[in-house]
């Protein structure tokens, strides 16, 4: 039974005129934040102030890159090299980083937004790829990837912290992996059901598939999404919910 865990949440996802999420709200609940680098929300304005926002709440703040990809929200898989996905993790993980040193502070945490994020976590080029950038710009940022995934594998072979990261408000297959948006029950929109999913990870070590089975999970870190509607109600419930089982609330 895990003593504590990490509260991690996608934020700064706002683009211009187009106002997503209710980030500040959710920061009081969070202990990390990971902030949309412009790729596939985000823009030079909202990383500024969603690193303030979070560093003034004592929130740990990490990089959220994506594919290039604003129209799809980042979701919609693309034909990528390793290369690629190096050079595009260490543009945006420098741009954050720079906006972060801007302000007197350093980045915490990396964690690969969206279509990346399902990519690497099952082909072990692409993790290795995004792995080594991270390394490249700062061998002292943890990398957040899918619990038991080629990310959080590929982390620990070159040297670099991984937390495993499990998440409130979707559904999982039963190899682990999340069920694919596109498919009915992938987002858990229940409170109770998505505290009931998060108190068997942490506590239990195991998550319930969609077709039953009991999957073996490792929890360091839980996300939920800011773009979901209800953000703001799961972020308080899961806070809640945590404090009563004892289960301490700290970034990794």
């Amino acid at each position: 039974m895990s003593t504590a865990i990490d509260l991690n949440c996608d934020m700064g996802e706002s683009y211009g005129a187009w106002q997503m999420g209710n980030d500040a709200a959710v920061l009081q609940f969070v202990s990390s934040a990971n902030v949309a680098c412009g790729f596939h929300g985000g823009d030079p304005s909202t990383m500024r102030q969603t690193v303030a926002a979070a560093l003034a709440r004592g929130v740990a703040v990490g990089a959220h890159p994506s594919l290039p990809d604003l129209v799809g929200f980042g979701r919609r898989p693309m034909q990528i090299t390793p290369q690629e996905a190096y050079d595009m993790v260490v543009y945006q993980v420098g741009a954050l980083a720079a906006v972060a040193a801007a302000q007197g502070a350093r980045l915490h945490h990396v964690k690969a937004h969206g279509a990346l994020y399902n990519m690497a976590a099952k082909d072990a080029a692409l993790a290795q790829a995004i792995c080594r950038a991270v390394r490249d710009v700062d061998g002292s940022l943890v990398l957040y990837g899918l619990a038991g995934s080629q990310l959080v594998a590929a982390a620990q072979e070159l040297g670099l912290r991984g937390a495993h990261e499990v998440f409130a408000d979707r559904s999982y297959q039963d190899d682990g992996s999340l069920t694919p948006r596109s498919q009915p029950g992938a987002m858990i929109e229940d409170l109770d059901a998505a505290v009931a999913q998060v108190l068997g990870m942490v506590r239990d070590g195991m998550v319930r598939s969609v077709n039953g089975r009991a999957v073996p999970v490792r929890a360091d870190t839980l996300c939920i999404h800011g773009d979901q509607p209800n953000a703001l109600v799961f972020a308080q419930g899961l806070r809640d919910a945590l404090r009563d089982a004892g289960i301490a609330v700290r970034a990794p």
